[in-house]
């Protein structure tokens, strides 16, 4: 076992005998309410299993093997072979696994640590899948309600310091601007690509403010990654085997360059406000271009799928029994695990660079300085 690992597990055990304490003793609460929690916004890139308790597709879940093969040995909800970046970050602020809100085992006390509303599909827009997937709209009325459990459970002052001194994470965008090619949006059909983008950032920024009114004062951000050049992205034109998804990247461009304008006027109007934006682009470029690099093998085709770089999305036989599916031999070569979501070992390295990332890379702040930030 990795040290990393054996220090999750200590740290786990000793937050939920904590958790246990704090509902009987309140000088127990106290310290624990100490440490910032975390609370996780977004898409499949943070999702820890939402998606499990919903009404949805095969397809929009991965509770199915082999999703959770390298950590968990078993699927766990999570679009991965194992962790998320959301779990490094979380071992890296000394918390326990952040778990899914809709997780029926969940109790009160345990959302002092954190929760993610995070759901695979999800958009900024409630017209990007409706009904299939849990939309950042809905997140935050989710969040509201674990709002209430935290005040009647315990109190107000305290809540208001588990808001106040949390980190706020977020990922959200990416499904928004390749929906419309799958499926007739009206909001894009009757809007220009850079109103359509403006409509994506303000639904954002929307959520953003109504969190900081309700306490938050810490914000992470990732913006839009390379999608346009994933495994699946990579087949779209069947002429062109390998070539990035022109439409999408310039939709991403576009969101990339208006975003870290919109954080900063937040900054300049909210008092208080602070954030740290990855450019995760750039990160995950990197990755996908000079594998070898970064300890990988495997660039651009995913571990598991089907058809030309596996980037049909049928791993675990998502699509349904008829659809067949490989798995590579050894997945730690691989920067996707399937058609276009990430292996554990990429996570845990953008993870790192989310944590403790130099301000060219994460800025102004990085979440390492968020967490250890105190604000008056």
């Amino acid at each position: 076992m990795k040290n990393s690992q054996l220090v999750s597990i200590i740290f786990f055990v000793y937050a939920t005998i904590s958790s246990i304490g704090s509902i009987n003793c309140r000088d127990n609460i106290n310290l624990v309410t100490n440490q910032a929690a975390l609370f996780v916004f977004g898409d499949s890139l943070f999702d820890a299993g939402n998606n499990n308790y919903i009404d949805t597709v095969s397809s929009f879940r991965s509770n199915i093997w082999p999703y959770g093969q390298t950590t968990f040995k078993q699927p766990t909800g999570r679009i991965s072979d194992g962790r998320l970046i959301p779990d490094f970050i979380a071992e890296n602020a000394w918390l326990p696994l952040i778990p899914p809100n809709l997780q029926p085992s969940n109790g009160n006390n345990q959302f002092i640590y954190g929760v993610t509303f995070a759901s695979a599909g999800a958009g900024a827009l409630v017209g990007t899948l409706p009904g299939m997937v849990i939309n950042l709209g809905t997140q935050v009325n989710n969040f509201k309600n674990v709002e209430k459990s935290l005040r009647s459970e315990l109190g107000n002052a305290v809540t208001k310091r588990v808001f106040s001194r949390a980190v706020y994470l977020f990922h959200i965008g990416g499904n928004d601007y390749f929906y419309p090619f799958s499926a007739n949006s009206s909001t894009f059909q009757s809007n220009s690509r850079e109103k359509f983008v403006d409509f994506v950032i303000g639904n954002t920024t929307s959520v953003i403010e109504e969190l900081y009114e309700m306490g938050g004062r810490k914000f992470g951000f990732l913006n839009m990654g390379p999608y346009d050049c994933a495994p699946n992205s990579l087949i779209r034109d069947r002429t062109k085997i390998g070539s990035c998804f022109k439409p999408a990247a310039e939709l991403i461009d576009m969101h990339n360059k208006k975003f870290p304008d919109v954080l900063r006027r937040l900054q300049s109007e909210l008092s208080g406000f602070r954030y740290a934006l990855h450019d995760y682009h750039t990160s995950l470029s990197e990755r996908i271009n000079n594998p070898s690099k970064y300890g990988f093998k495997e660039g651009k085709k995913a571990c598991c799928g089907s058809g030309p770089l596996r980037g049909i999305n049928t791993c675990g036989n998502r699509m349904g029994p008829s659809q067949s599916y490989e798995l590579c031999g050894n997945v730690t070569d691989y920067l996707f695990f399937d058609s276009s979501h990430l292996t554990e070992k990429a996570h845990r390295q953008i993870a790192e660079l989310i944590w403790s990332g130099q301000p060219n890379v994460t800025g102004p702040y990085n979440l390492k300085a968020l967490f250890e930030l105190q604000l008056t």
